[in-house]
This record gives structure tokens, sequence and C-alpha cells, in this order.
């Protein structure tokens, strides 16, 4: 892993507004060294001279599926486990593209996609992994359709299928197991359901997830191993009940209210909302394959997603940036940022992509800026993300230059 400086770049520091022209960068091996807006000198170092274009820290998705390669996330349970990770190479190619370089998977990777991408087996973002999410009996993890049996096939609590995101467990003992079970597979944080979701054939949206008490159960062998634990959570007294018991983020959050949005704030939990997720269901779930139960739920989510960032906003959550994707519509990831720049400035998007996602993962000096120390992932980018995020969109057209830890993945910049 060879030294690099880039020269003469436009410095994009997330707890700023506005680009810093006339900066340069030094990398050694896979951290940052020196950022200055003096010239750097390094003997020995490659030197890539940026013509004041962006430069900028790797962006964090805090909410994304590297094994969900369809919509139809019960028909891939059953889908053999081979199959399953080929099929997620390309997810995790494409999203390295699109300049995330740490992604927080919430639910469905495990230990063994994260060493792939370690060792250089695959290409990809850094994982951070929840192994599978714990679901209540016909929860939101419960791929099970309806019937007056539970079909011995069906993913269970000891199953080995890649394909299954979350594994059915009930009860506060069984929880317990099943936290540890997962920490001691390699999760690096647990995810739980707290209410009903889209995705899932037998929930409605409104239900509660698990009890209070297992909830509490859970977080409590989470804070054991020094970790956290996410909850999946659409409505408002779902959410409260889940901060109330020490979850730490709340996902999506789409239902959320005034008072709601005071507890989360009081009990310095974040929120990740996943806007894109509905606009993909909304427009290419029924082609691909999405249940038509899943798809009656889709309205009621989708429109709630715009009027929760104002309400989040407001009461001074911390929103983090989450995607949610499934299948082909893992594409659309980077629209979350146009669609949130409906509501936020292009800096506090900027914010939550960045800073607020090396808060959760607490990785604070080490991801979400360049700065001394900091883990050398950058991105060069052609346009200026405070002046239009939609440079950030797409599939990666305008980022130019993609390096994760030191290495440099996709290069468009030198090339020419």
């Amino acid at each position: 892993m060879e030294n690099i400086l880039f020269k003469n770049g436009a410095l994009l520091d997330p707890r700023r507004n506005e680009l810093q022209p006339g900066y340069d960068v030094l990398v050694e091996g896979g951290t940052i060294r020196e950022v200055s807006d003096r010239p750097i000198t390094a003997a020995h170092a490659q030197v890539i001279d940026l013509k004041g274009r962006t430069i900028m820290p790797g962006l964090v998705d805090l909410h994304a599926h590297m094994i969900a390669t369809q919509f139809d996330l019960p028909a891939q349970a059953r889908m053999p486990n081979v199959l399953v990770t080929l099929k997620s190479l390309p997810i995790m190619r494409d999203i390295l593209r699109r300049g995330f370089t740490t992604v927080r998977d919430a639910g469905g990777a495990g230990l063994p996609l994260k060493q792939a991408v370690e060792t250089g087996l695959a290409q990809g973002p850094r994982l951070f992994v929840a192994g599978r999410a714990l679901s209540q009996t016909g929860g939101h993890g419960d791929v099970r359709g309806r019937s007056d049996y539970m079909p011995g096939d069906a993913p269970c609590n000891c199953c080995v299928r890649v394909g299954a995101l979350a594994r059915v467990v009930d009860g506060v003992d069984a929880l317990r197991q099943a936290v540890r079970e997962e920490l001691q597979m390699g999760a690096d944080h647990i995810k739980i359901m707290a209410s009903g979701g889209v995705a899932s054939p037998t929930d409605p949206v409104g239900a509660f997830g698990y009890s209070e008490d297992e909830i509490r159960a859970v977080v409590a062998e989470a804070e054991g191993r020094d970790t956290y634990v996410m909850a999946h959570a659409y409505t408002a007294k779902a959410m409260q009940r889940a901060v109330r018991c020490g979850v730490r983020t709340i996902e999506h959050g789409n239902l959320v209210d005034e008072e709601a949005a005071r507890v989360i704030a009081e009990h310095g939990a974040y929120v990740v909302p996943t806007l894109v997720a509905y606009e993909a269901l909304h427009l290419i779930g029924d082609e691909n394959g999405l249940p038509p139960e899943s798809a009656a739920k889709i309205d009621l989510v989708r429109e709630g997603g715009l009027r929760s960032l104002e309400i989040l906003k407001r009461a001074g959550v911390k929103m983090g940036f989450g995607s949610d994707l499934l299948g082909p519509g893992q594409r659309m990831q980077s629209d979350e940022f146009t669609i949130r720049a409906q509501v936020l400035s292009p800096a506090e998007i900027l914010r939550s992509a960045t800073l607020i996602g090396a808060e959760v993962l607490g990785l604070e000096g080490k991801i979400g800026r360049l700065a001394p120390g900091a883990f050398a992932d950058v991105l060069v980018v052609d346009g200026d993300p405070f002046a239009d995020i939609g440079c950030l969109a797409g599939q990666g057209e305008h980022i130019q230059l993609v390096m994760k830890g030191g290495k440099i993945e996709f290069d468009e910049l030198t090339m020419h």
C-alpha cells in the first residue's frame, strides 16, 4: 500500500457548510497522515493533482442489507446458501463504487462476509454486521406465511440459511441466549423488531414487537458485551417503548410524532430514516416479486417519510443515513440524498452520512472526516455536494476516485 499525496483539492469538512479550497491531503498506509491548506511535501509519495476537485471522507450507510438480493425475502430464505452469497458480491461492490466506504448491515450479513471483504476476497465497504435480526413469532422477521402449523423446513433459530435476514425468538431467556449466540458468531451489534413492517407477510405495521421485558433483556446482554441494540420501528408508541428500554438507534421511524421525537432526544438515541426504501418498493416492488400483502402496506409508511424528517429535526434528534434496499432496488441507494434534500440542507444530509455515522459506530476521529489519524477513506468528487447534493447520487458517475483504508478501489481520475 503506497503513500499518496492529494494536491490542490477543495476539502469537504462535514463540520462546515462550504468547501475549503487549496488543501493537500497526505495518505500513509491505511491512514490520513496530514491535512493542510499549505503545500505538503512527501518525497516518496505518489502525487495526484486534484485541480480543485472536491476531496471528502467516504460515506457511511447505517442501514443496508448486503444479502437482500431480491424483493421476495421469504423466497430468498429458501435459496441455496452459495447462490445467495454469490448474488451479494456485486451488491457490495456497487455500494463501494457509490462512495459508501463503511456500512452497518441491519440483518443478514455475518462474520464470513465481513472477513471476505477484509481479506480482499470480495470487494466492498467496511462492514459492521448484526448477524441475523431477532424477531418475535409473527413479527417483521418471521417470513412464514399463514397456516395452522409451523413448517419444519422454515428458517428457525438454529438454521444456517444465508438468505434469512432474521431468526424467530420468543421469551426473555431464549432472547438472552440468541443475543449471546449472535455475538459469539461475530455480530458487532444486535437488531430487533420493535414494530410491524412492510416486507413481511403477517404483521400489521402498527403491531408492537417484543415486550418491554424482552427488549430490556436484549439491551442488557448487548451492553454486557460493550455493544448496543438497533430496533426496527415505525410507530410513535413503538419508538418510545424501544428507547425507554435502552435501544440506541431507531430504524425507519416514519410515523414518529412530536412526543416520540422528544422522548428519543431525551434519551440521546438516534434515528436512521430510510426513505428511499419505500420509493423503491412503490416504484418497482410489484414487478420484482414483492408479495401483495407487503405492497398493500407501503403507502402508509411512505407518506410519513418526509414529515418524519421535519419532526425529528425540530426535536433535535440526530439522524443517520440509511437506505434499506432490496434486490434491484439497491441501485437507488444514493437517491436517499435527493429525497432528503426536500426537507434538509445538503450540509445536514452530509453530516448524517459522515459524522453521525461515525458517532453511531463509535468511530469518531476514524471515519466521517479527513483528519490526521483517521482511516484513509477518501472520495474525489466532480462537483460541490454543499451546493448540489445530487452530485453524490446515481452510481458514482461524479465520484472519480474511491479510496478505502488507503487502497484505491476505483479510479476514473488518473486513468485519463
